[in-house]
């Protein structure tokens, strides 16, 4: 069921504080998509359905907006985590790690056709996510570091150099012309193909998503040192102004953007959807 509600004064106040990049017109809770630990981990093209997890990656699931149907695609440890979706939404990449008793461990890549239901299985993690591409330009991150992989080639995009550096939540544009990433103790930026051309986004800016070519939304947090105390979904567009598009009243975190949608989780398990212009 979904539970819906329009903006309160209070967030339309908490608004005015920043530029106006988008419309938002609701903000609805998806409640048979809300349950303890649960963790948004991509929204269809369409934004027809949402795929979640867990706070700890493992097991995906596939939740359908019109029909309020979850379905179980993997119960694997790390099948959350990087999940992949087709331009036409029909098919999904995700990855499976199987643990060993000598310590060691193994991933395969799961491609799933949702009308065939049928499962594909490889074992390159480039190869996989190009299955579903549709395009010559695909973006892996390998343990913090990033490459493109194109026309048989693939090149590391290490835009502050590759020693010590971690680079996390790294996507490529709509337009497939640029790269947003962030990097712990910097921020997050938005860079060309060959890391040329890098523009800082937001330094506060966590879990970044491109919403279209020129609006990243995030999550901007507060903490006590502990534990996270707030959090907010925030967008930015990139000639540098920000603004926050939910109030205080939950911690929100996660979002996902896709056809005017942007769904998102708060830390007590609950998914919402709002609907922007």
């Amino acid at each position: 069921m979904k539970k819906s509600f329009l903006l309160m004064t209070a967030c339309v106040i908490s608004m005015l504080a920043s530029a106006q990049i988008l419309e938002v017109k609701s903000i609805e809770q998806l409640s048979d998509a809300s349950y303890e630990d649960a963790r948004v981990v991509g929204v269809s093209p369409n934004g027809d359905y949402v795929l979640m997890s867990t706070g700890s990656y493992q097991g995906l699931k596939r939740y359908d907006i019109a029909s309020n149907k979850m379905q179980t695609l993997s119960k694997a440890e790390g099948a959350g985590f990087d999940a992949q979706i087709s331009k036409d939404g029909q098919e999904i990449v995700f990855a499976e790690t199987t643990r060993h008793a000598d310590h060691t461990s193994t991933i395969k890549y799961v491609r799933h056709n949702l009308t065939k239901k049928a499962n594909k299985v490889m074992t390159d993690k480039s190869t996989a996510f190009a299955s579903i591409a549709n395009s010559n330009v695909v973006l892996t991150n390998e343990g913090g570091t990033m490459y493109i992989h194109r026309n048989g080639k693939s090149i590391v995009v290490a835009p502050f150099g590759t020693e010590d550096k971690i680079y996390i939540w790294s996507s490529l544009s709509p337009d497939q012309s640029k790269i947003c990433y962030h990097l712990g103790g910097k921020g997050t930026y938005v860079c060309n193909l060959d890391g040329s051309n890098n523009q800082l986004v937001g330094r506060d800016l966590l879990c970044p998503q491109w919403y279209d070519n020129n609006i990243i939304i995030g999550t901007h947090e507060r903490d006590n040192g502990r534990f996270v105390t707030a959090a907010s979904i925030v967008a930015y567009n990139l000639d540098g102004a920000v603004q926050i598009l939910t109030n205080n009243d939950m911690i929100a975190t996660d979002p996902y953007a896709a056809d005017g949608k942007i769904v998102f989780n708060t830390m007590d398990g609950k998914t919402y959807m709002m609907t922007v212009k």
